[in-house]
């Protein structure tokens, strides 16, 4: 005899859906930045949304081929993916603020952390 109740996917990280909604903040912010300060404006605004998109990705990618085969591999594979995260974060942001010589600060920190809050709002809302 079938289940009466529907059989719903295991939850996952909802990848497309947090990127997808830190890209158009990111373009929001670019926009405004281009509107603001120029071509440099945009580029910032860009950028600073591009580090948490990129960090997210590798994030899901570790979470993805980590083993959860018991409660303590699964802990492991969430503090190593965290930690590559965080650590890809502070390369990319040295790595822009080194490089990048015409980088218009308050576009590309609030890029940054605008992203950082709509990718937990992302998560909380449910397919």
């Amino acid at each position: 005899m079938p289940s009466p109740l529907p059989v719903r996917p295991a939850l996952r990280y909802p990848l497309y859906r947090v990127a997808g909604w830190q890209l158009i903040a990111s373009l929001a912010i670019a926009g405004l930045g281009g509107f603001w300060a120029g071509w440099s404006g945009a580029i910032s605004g860009l950028l600073g949304g591009l580090v948490n998109v990129t960090a997210g990705a590798v994030y899901t990618l570790l979470i993805g081929i980590g083993n959860v085969g018991t409660a303590a591999a699964t802990l492991r594979t969430a503090l190593r993916a965290e930690a590559a995260k965080i650590a890809l974060i502070v390369l990319q942001l040295w790595l822009v603020l080194a490089t990048y010589r015409e980088v218009v600060y308050p576009a590309f920190f609030s890029a940054f952390v605008v992203t950082v809050l709509v990718s937990q709002a992302a998560i909380l809302i449910r397919d």
